[in-house]
């Protein structure tokens, strides 16, 4: 019997003094608009680390370290469709981020966790709201 697959998504926490960085959504038809972790999608054949290293790259024009990246936690979302998205951690990275994909974001902020922009992805809000790890939970199943 053959099950369906679960899209996975990878999102990363960089923290530099007490804050993390959020990037504003624009243009991409999925929660634009609204602040979230950087991250992106898992492609075949890519491991979690794989996928944090590629979309760091591609979206803030950084490069990490896969052996300073740590999972912190999972959620299983129920959104447009069934998800699983991994949070991890980054230990370091290099170069300076910036809005390397203005097409699908348009801005970047620096913010403490207790202190978030209103307009904040839910489950990504509920994420940071988590603390520190490893945790698990569910969002949208009620």
């Amino acid at each position: 019997m053959r099950h369906a697959g679960i899209p996975a998504g990878v999102h990363v926490l960089l923290e530099r003094d007490g804050r993390v960085l959020l990037m504003r959504r624009a243009g991409t038809g999925f929660f634009d608009g609204l602040y979230s972790l950087p991250g992106g999608h898992v492609e075949e054949g890519e491991s979690l680390r794989t996928t944090a290293v590629r979309e760091m790259r591609e979206e803030l024009g950084i490069e990490l370290d896969e052996a300073s990246l740590a999972v912190v936690g999972v959620v299983h979302r129920r959104s447009d469709t069934n998800r699983i998205d991994f949070f991890l951690s980054a230990g370091g990275w290099s170069g300076e981020p910036s809005i390397a994909e203005p097409h699908r974001c348009d801005d970047l902020c620096w913010c403490s966790p207790d202190a978030l922009p209103e307009a904040v992805v839910p489950y990504i809000r509920d994420a940071l709201a988590a603390g520190p790890g490893p945790w698990i939970s569910e969002s949208g199943w009620v």
